[in-house]
């Protein structure tokens, strides 16, 4: 029997189970303290509490309508792209966005803009279409070469709407 008591009185059936209530009291009172911070944030109590009446009362601001812009829709291209292993066919739709001004100018040059275009991707590389960041790129070269054929106070910017590869 001596054997089956330690020293201080416990039996060695195993390690000692220790209570949950603490972690569970605590996981409450850490909820109830972030409702209760985001309540008085939200409501003003805290943090500009003139702010928030102030700011239901402000009048909606109406924005103005762009004056001076034009779009126009560029023609599909469709591209046929190669690499050593496999074929793949790019669809390409995009949209100019001009000066109200310069729309029949550029008007006017779009078949040379859809050259430039069509030559353009025709020279980039299949594994560089399928980067992450290669259409922000790609974007920004057509840009720059349609400026250079239009004028870069006529054509203000490049809204591409397809961008396939398959």
């Amino acid at each position: 029997m001596a054997d089956d008591e330690t020293s201080d009185g416990t039996e060695e059936d195993g390690p000692a189970k220790k209570s949950k209530l603490p972690l569970i009291i605590g996981a409450v009172l850490a909820c109830a303290g972030a409702g209760g911070g985001f309540f008085a944030a939200s409501s003003g109590l805290i943090l500009g509490s003139d702010a928030a009446p102030e700011m239901a009362e402000e009048e909606p601001i109406l924005v103005e309508p762009l004056n001076g812009i034009a779009f126009i829709e560029l023609d599909p291209l469709v591209i046929n792209l190669r690499q050593s292993s496999r074929t793949a066919h790019l669809r390409f739709v995009a949209h100019l966005e001009v000066n109200q001004q310069a729309e029949a100018d550029v008007t006017l040059l779009l078949p040379r803009i859809l050259d430039v275009l069509n030559n353009y991707l025709r020279a980039v590389d299949l594994e560089e279409l399928e980067q992450p960041g290669s259409l922000i790129r790609l974007r920004s070269q057509m840009l720059r070469r349609i400026q250079i054929v239009a004028g870069e106070e006529r054509v203000r910017d490049l809204l591409i709407s397809e961008f396939v590869v398959n």
